[in-house]
């Protein structure tokens, strides 16, 4: 898939002032500080599509960006993020949860995983959440440029390990790096592939 156009639409923390739209929508989510912005201005070519930040946690909203004029990408706030409180962490769960469960065009979700980093328990839980609810969702390992290829070999296998013992089967998983590009192209065609087959 080529990226012609990539365009801000709107930021807000209500799923029912979303776009009025029957385009799909491809969410991506992952704790703080994966590089969730980063891959985002990847994927889209675009350098400050997705505000970057040094500070873990600035995505606080649902923002929208309009794709080529034929789909949404959607960032959702990270998750798991202590320095916010208790209240501060319940309101993101929920903006996060009503968007995930109610939002009846998002067709998948992008979870970005840090893949210097073995399984975290809160990714773990927040894969079996999705899992219950039936959303469908692929997983990113962001970050791949950061370790030897043995090591990332060794940092991926370790976590599917981890995920057949609760999954029969696994979901579509991607390898990134927002410096080098990888993966760019396997991501953008997945959701070409499912764009066609809607």
């Amino acid at each position: 898939m080529e990226i012609i156009s990539a365009e801000f639409v709107i930021s807000n923390t209500d799923v029912h002032k979303c776009p009025e739209s029957k385009l799909p929508e491809y969410a991506f989510i992952g704790r703080s500080n994966v590089g969730k912005s980063s891959l985002i201005n990847m994927l889209t070519n675009r350098k400050a599509l997705a505000m970057t930040s040094a500070t873990p946690g600035k995505t606080m909203l649902i923002n929208h960006f309009i794709v080529n004029k034929e789909w949404y990408l959607v960032d959702l706030p990270g998750y798991g993020f202590a320095r916010r409180g208790k209240s501060g962490q319940d309101n993101i769960r929920t903006i996060i949860e009503d968007y995930i469960l109610e939002r009846e065009n998002m067709t998948n979700l992008f979870l970005l995983i840090d893949s210097r980093l073995e399984p975290q328990k809160i990714d773990l839980e927040f894969m079996e959440w999705l899992g219950e609810n039936g959303i469908p969702f692929s997983i990113i390992f962001t970050k791949a440029d950061k370790v030897t290829s043995g090591k990332l070999k060794g940092s991926i296998n370790q976590y599917l390990r981890k995920l057949r013992e609760v999954w029969e089967e696994l979901p579509p998983y991607f390898l990134s790096s927002s410096e080098t590009r990888l993966g760019r192209p396997e991501i953008l065609d997945y959701i070409d592939s499912i764009n066609k087959g809607l």
